[in-house]
């Protein structure tokens, strides 16, 4: 397994190993706001999100965070490492939530390598990868696979 630092280096499509596993730098705190907001703006009108009297008296005893959400910060989390050279993201599949994610959970994600492919074209092949998502506890929250058209290293470059 790879522990990557802050700001990556070896991200062009030539860097990616088929069965490589990442473990990205950063976690991410999930806080009231961003659930609120981000349930709001993709007009997710679902009570669970935003209404904290209900969710007290529901089977949670609290809100529960939106799926979207988790699946954006997962990605998000991974993005450094995995699409600071794409040039297009063509399939996002698989996406399985596999537990409740609750207000101060903090999320981190790991990816692994599934697949690295030519492309039809000269500057760029493409990577599937799938994006596991963890919080502070170890339990896994999500799964998905993600297929990016990324950029191969130019010429003269070094790795």
């Amino acid at each position: 397994m790879t522990s990557l630092t802050l700001t990556g280096t070896s991200n062009y499509f030539e860097d990616f190993q088929v069965g490589q596993v990442l473990r990205h730098a950063r976690g991410k705190t999930i806080g009231e706001i961003d659930n609120t907001m981000f349930a709001h703006l993709v007009m997710n009108t679902a009570q669970g999100h935003f209404n904290e009297h209900a969710m007290n008296k529901g089977a949670f005893g609290q809100r529960v965070y939106f799926g979207g959400l988790t699946t954006s910060m997962v990605i998000g989390l991974a993005a450094q490492d995995t699409a600071e050279n794409a040039l297009a993201e063509l399939s996002v599949t698989g996406i399985r939530l596999k537990a409740m994610v609750f207000h101060g959970d903090t999320l981190y994600a790991y990816t692994e390598v599934l697949d690295k492919r030519n492309a039809d074209r000269p500057d760029a092949g493409v990577v599937v990868f799938r994006h596991l998502g963890f919080n502070q506890k170890d339990e896994q929250v999500f799964e998905g696979q993600r297929t990016v058209l990324i950029r191969r290293r130019p010429a003269g470059l070094q790795a």
